[in-house]
């Protein structure tokens, strides 16, 4: 008599098990990416969030004592504080709309068939690659009162009535670094919005220009609106940069003369390792990072607004 084997039942899978498995996997793959980030970047911000909250000033065996929100209460009354800060935002707008304008005028030109094009786009990205230092440094020596290229020049033209001291007068001072500014950070911008036109479809213009669209009407009605994503990008970035700028100025003036160019990162620099506040240059830093996200979730929610409209 035969007797029929039964054939073995195939096991299901256990998807569970292997979605843990490769979670681990993904885990231990991140690790190495994501330890630098927690020790140099969320540990840190944790602490000056903590400190923020403290007396902590500098010194050996100096206490450190829980103060809640003295440090705040102390801020809100800062007249220092609130002129910096109201500096920091004339600095910042004007360095970023004015590097937006000029580095779009600039974008087109650059992305016109011109010759020497390449090298012309090449010589755009040098302030860029230059260090902050240098680039103050650099400026220094163009505004010097005595033996500045910017007086000589205007001395060698004829125009000695017009020959200043530009870093030390309260009223050229702010705007004088604002050049600086917007000559230093408007390559950036520029390299963007030139690889945000090349992605525009030529085919758009060239629909609009069968229609009867003039170049303004192509611009307006095609360019923009299809740059609207990199323009949006673009200026949050430069936004939030511009604001922290620290460097750039430090080297320049160092916030004088009389504070007319003390940004507020520059305040916080003083309060922090020229007078020993770490706790209240802590407070300083967390409230900047609440305004200026504040800020730039109102700036973003307005031009998706414009962009989806």
């Amino acid at each position: 008599m035969t007797t029929l084997t039964e054939a073995p039942v195939a096991r299901k899978p256990d998807y569970k098990t292997k979605a843990r498995s490769d979670r681990t996997t993904i885990y231990l793959l991140l690790l190495p990416a994501l330890l630098p980030v927690v020790v140099l970047s969320v540990i840190p911000l944790v602490r000056g969030i903590y400190l923020g909250f403290t007396d902590a000033r500098a010194g050996r065996n100096v206490d450190t004592n829980f103060t809640g929100v003295e440090n705040y209460r102390e801020l809100m009354n800062d007249d220092l504080f609130w002129s910096a800060f109201r500096i920091g935002l004339v600095w910042t707008f004007a360095v970023t709309i004015l590097q937006f304008v000029l580095a779009f005028g600039l974008a087109l030109l650059l992305s016109q068939p011109l010759k020497f094009r390449g090298f012309a786009r090449v010589m755009a990205l040098v302030p860029w690659a230059m260090p902050p230092v240098i680039v103050g440094i650099m400026w220094r020596l163009v505004y010097h009162p005595d033996a500045g290229l910017l007086n000589e020049v205007l001395y060698r033209g004829g125009a000695e009535g017009l020959q200043h001291n530009w870093l030390g007068d309260f009223s050229t001072a702010l705007p004088a670094v604002i050049m600086v500014g917007v000559w230093s950070g408007m390559p950036q911008t520029t390299i963007v919005l030139l690889a945000g036109l090349s992605g525009v479809p030529r085919e758009l213009h060239e629909a609009a220009a069968v229609d009867g669209a003039t170049a303004w009407q192509r611009f307006r009605s095609v360019t923009v609106p299809s740059l609207m994503p990199v323009i949006v990008a673009i200026t949050t970035l430069d936004f939030i940069w511009n604001f922290n700028s620290f460097g750039l100025v430090y080297v320049l003036t160092a916030g004088g003369p009389g504070g007319r160019t003390m940004l507020p990162m520059l305040f916080a620099y003083e309060e922090a390792f020229r007078y020993g506040n770490y706790g209240y240059a802590a407070a300083l830093g967390n409230v900047m990072v609440v305004i200026i996200v504040a800020l730039l979730a109102v700036y973003l929610r307005r031009r998706l607004r414009e962009a989806n409209a």
